[in-house]
C-alpha cells in the first residue's frame, strides 16, 4: 500500500512496531526522526522529512496498524498560538511610483535575524499570520532602496494530490510522483500596509 507517498510493506510496519517496543522513552518526534534517518527519507535539498514521517506514522495508527506513544504536549486547534516577537522595522507611508523605490532588494530568508523580521511582519500584517510551516519552504523579504520592508513571500511544498491541478497538467499518479518537486504552493503573499 502507498502511505504518504511511500510504498509500505508488512515488513516496514513490523520495523516501526519494533522501534516503538524497544524504545519506550521515545516520543513521536524522536520516533519520526529516527525512522526518517533509518530510511534516509529526505527532500531533494537533503533536509530530513521527519514531519512527513510523522504524518506517515499517524496514518498507520489511524488505520489500526500500530499504536504510537502518547503525545507529550497537547495542542487544541482552538488555542491561539503566541505571536512572533516584535522586531523593529521602518514603516512609513509610501505615496510614490515604483521608480522611486528601486532598486529593490530581494533577500532569501535563511539565517536567524531576517527570519525573526519575516515572522514578525507576517504575524502583524497577514490575516493568516505566520503559524507553523510544514515541509520544504522558501521565504523572501523585499526591501526598497532605503531598506524599508515592502513585502514578504512564502512558498511551500506542493500538495500531494489535487485533482483539478493534476487534471489540468495532465498528470497520472506516476507522473505526479516523478514531478511534484517541480511545483510549489504560494503560502503567503504580503505587501505591507503603508500606515
Amino acid at each position: 500500500m502507498i502511505i504518504q507517498g511511500r510504498e509500505t510493506t508488512d515488513k516496514d510496519i513490523a520495523l516501526v512496531r519494533e522501534m516503538i517496543r524497544t524504545h519506550p522513552s521515545w516520543g513521536r518526534t524522536q520516533l519520526s526522526k529516527e525512522l526518517a534517518l533509518l530510511w534516509n527519507w529526505r527532500a531533494i535539498n537533503g533536509q530530513l522529512k521527519d514531519i512527513a514521517c510523522r504524518s506517515f506514522l499517524l496514518k498507520l495508527e489511524k488505520r489500526g496498524y500500530l499504536t504510537l506513544p502518547a503525545r507529550k504536549k497537547s495542542y487544541r486547534k482552538t488555542e491561539k498560538r503566541p505571536s512572533s516577537p516584535y522586531v523593529s522595522h521602518k514603516r512609513i507611508a509610501i505615496a510614490s511610483d515604483l521608480d522611486s523605490l528601486v532598486p529593490l532588494e530581494i533577500e532569501v530568508v535563511k539565517d536567524k535575524d531576517p527570519t525573526r523580521l519575516f515572522k514578525c511582519l507576517l504575524s502583524l500584517y497577514h490575516y493568516l499570520g505566520f503559524g507553523r510551516i510544514v515541509g520544504e519552504n522558501m521565504k523572501y523579504l523585499i526591501f526598497d532602496r532605503d531598506a524599508r520592508p515592502l513585502a514578504c513571500l512564502l512558498f511551500g511544498s506542493a500538495a500531494w494530490k489535487t485533482l483539478p491541478r493534476d487534471q489540468f497538467i495532465g498528470w497520472n499518479a506516476d507522473t505526479r510522483k516523478a514531478n511534484l518537486n517541480l511545483i510549489t504552493n504560494n503560502m503567503r503573499f504580503l505587501i505591507l500596509p503603508s500606515r
